[in-house]
């Protein structure tokens, strides 16, 4: 049953209002004034609000305000009996979901109450969508060697919490996909997860990137455009490959760490932001420290809790376990009949030298896949594993 909160300072108005809604099968939440309004909407959580504007003390706009900084997700209808245009383009502005002239007509206010509701469930919906998928991405961490067991622990211990977290690895360890397995069990799953590759983002561009950017600021800038500390607002902010960040913009993601705001390029206003972050990289940051190319500060700032992810070669008994996984996930993908492994197939797989690691020994599945017959054989291995470079393929 959804529940409905009425805000009006006349009871005769939430007397009316609360018959109507309970004859539609609503529970139904009263107030009198914005100060009990905010209480009952933080404790209870309603589905959605009907509010007043014109009350004494807290206003509807001012409690408007206060319950979209609370949760901009529940639908809020406001009720005027002296609305003007700039009243209700005001409330629109500040969040409502509609604004309702006085005397309400029925017809409108049952029209406007079922399409808030079914926002509510669609939003809702979608969050659990979102939610379930982000966490599907969590049993994409294959294999049973101890040191991915330790991982796993380590992850299901660290998500819950806001720590900052360090992981390390080489490329194609998987560093990705402990960083999304951490946000997807946190507590900050249902909102966004956003990834920043540092090494990919020209050095003139990083602090853009990150914090965004008033209109003019550079040649450039046509309009003013927000960083991925920003998107990332509530969520998670995932810095892969860090160690290739700037120093310039090392001191300003170091200020937003330490005071939770950033300053856009160009601009003077500093915005609040509540970002966990999660930086990944494949250097050796103490011996970039004594190079001068990474600040210890923010090393200290970041590793809060690192993790390591190893190299496939140090756990060797994980690599027939992936082999079967990208078997069946590459046959998935390619819409092509069953195909198998033999066991010396999976032999031949595990002697192989990965230095691309998981990355690298799906490449070799999915060649493997396209290639071979039926039954993949320890010959198939041997003949077709190779790297490219060290055989024309004619």
């Amino acid at each position: 049953m959804s529940t409905v909160l009425i805000v009006d300072d006349e009871k005769s108005i939430r007397n009316i209002l609360s018959e109507i809604l309970k004859n539609e099968g609503l529970n139904v939440l009263e107030a009198e004034n914005g100060p009990q309004a905010l209480e009952l909407f933080k404790k209870q959580g309603p589905d959605l609000v009907f509010c007043d504007i014109k009350m004494p003390g807290m206003d509807g706009v001012e409690l408007l305000k206060a319950m979209m900084e609370h949760n901009p997700e529940t639908p809020v209808v406001m009720l005027s009996g002296h609305g003007t245009i700039e009243t209700a383009v005001e409330c629109i502005k500040s969040g409502a979901y509609d604004f309702i002239s006085k005397p309400v007509d029925l017809n409108r206010l049952l029209v406007t109450l079922r399409n808030a509701l079914e926002k509510k469930s669609l939003v809702r919906e979608t969050k659990s969508l979102k939610k379930s998928v982000t966490r599907s991405k969590y049993k994409e961490i294959i294999g049973q060697s101890e040191s991915i067991q330790k991982i796993r622990e380590l992850i299901a211990r660290v998500a819950p919490t806001d720590a900052r977290v360090l992981i390390t690895g080489s490329n194609g360890t998987g560093k990705e996909l402990v960083a999304r397995a951490i946000h997807a069990l946190s507590k900050r799953s249902e909102q966004p997860l956003i990834e920043v590759n540092c090494a990919a983002i020209p050095s003139e561009l990083i602090e853009s990137e990150l914090f965004g950017h008033e209109k003019g600021s550079f040649t450039s800038a046509l309009k003013t455009r927000k960083g991925k500390f920003e998107l990332a607002h509530g969520g998670t902010l995932f810095l892969d490959e860090v160690g290739d960040m700037s120093l310039a913009a090392q001191a300003k993601v170091l200020r937003a760490l330490q005071e939770n705001k950033i300053t856009r390029v160009g601009g003077d206003e500093e915005i609040k932001v509540d970002v966990r972050v999660i930086a990944a990289t494949n250097k050796d940051l103490e011996a970039e420290i004594r190079k001068g190319n990474f600040r210890e500060d923010l090393l200290h700032r970041l590793a809060v809790i690192p993790i390591h992810v190893p190299d496939l070669n140090d756990r060797p008994e994980d690599i027939p376990i992936l082999a079967q996984h990208f078997l069946k996930e590459i046959l998935q993908e390619q819409n092509m009949p069953p195909k198998k492994f033999t066991n010396e197939a999976l032999e031949e797989l595990t002697r192989i030298r990965w230095n691309g690691n998981v990355r690298e020994l799906r490449n070799v599945v999915e060649r493997l896949v396209i290639l071979c017959d039926k039954v993949i054989t320890g010959e198939d291995v041997r003949t077709f594993a190779k790297p490219a470079k060290s055989r024309a393929w004619e």
